[in-house]
């Protein structure tokens, strides 16, 4: 499997976590800032919460990693958590903002 096709692999187990407190996925959320996929397939996610105070902080990054490593072809997976630049509401895609009723 190229780089390539396991991002794409990523991304589709990433879409299966939910925040649970919104009825979007994570991804389509935003809350995924980057998302590398280095050689031997070692995958590296940055990523925030909705704010720092998110009543999910301790499970959602575990979640998104754990996620992660049940992809076939993975090798090792490193998720980090930063807050700058903050969250806002404007990092959701299109399909976020129209299930949210923000357009």
């Amino acid at each position: 499997m190229s780089e390539e096709d396991l991002k794409e692999e990523v991304i589709r187990a990433i879409k299966t976590v939910y925040d649970p407190e919104i009825p979007v996925d994570v991804y389509e959320l935003g809350l995924i800032y980057d998302l590398k996929v280095f050689p031997i397939n070692n995958v590296f996610v940055s990523m925030t919460l909705t704010s720092p105070s998110c009543p999910s902080a301790g499970t959602l990054p575990g979640e998104v990693e754990q996620k992660i490593r049940e992809v076939e072809g993975v090798n090792d997976v490193s998720v980090e958590l930063t807050f700058d630049p903050p969250y806002t509401t404007e990092m959701m895609s299109e399909e976020a903002k129209l299930e949210l009723g923000f357009m």
